[in-house]
């Protein structure tokens, strides 16, 4: 069970990280299912977004850097079995920590969503992301 100041400073943990940029929070949603190495993480986001956001590896790999620092996200230690594996790759996974930022921040942009319905604006009926595309 929680004390008031350990809550209080899980929170201020939490708030601290807040906003993320895009880029993070994209990294973190493709960690939620569980551990990926970087290209892996770059195909998941190309392939939910449907392109809208494509990460290059100077981008991404500053990114990861960041969210280890931080402690969103950890290199794993576990090992996919050698035939499917290159040993050069690094597996990333979602910390307790990471988790609950992405939490807030999907619940902070959601609240920007509900502030700009209430001012009338909606969204259109295709996304941009889609008329690239």
């Amino acid at each position: 069970m929680y004390n008031a100041s350990t809550l209080d400073a899980s929170m201020d943990d939490v708030a601290r990280h807040l906003p993320l940029s895009p880029h993070q929070f994209q990294i973190l949603l493709a960690l939620v299912d569980g551990e990926r190495h970087g290209y892996g993480i770059i195909l998941e986001i190309d392939e939910r977004t449907r392109g809208a956001m494509r990460l290059g590896t100077g981008t991404l790999y500053t990114a990861l850097a960041r969210l280890v620092h931080g402690g969103l996200i950890t290199e794993s230690a576990r090992r996919p079995p050698a035939a499917d594996d290159d040993d050069r790759r690094r597996y990333y996974r979602l910390t307790p920590l990471g988790r609950a930022v992405l939490r807030a921040e999907a619940s902070r942009l959601e609240a920007l969503v509900r502030q700009a319905r209430g001012k009338g604006i909606h969204p259109s009926e295709r996304p941009a992301w889609s008329r690239s595309r």
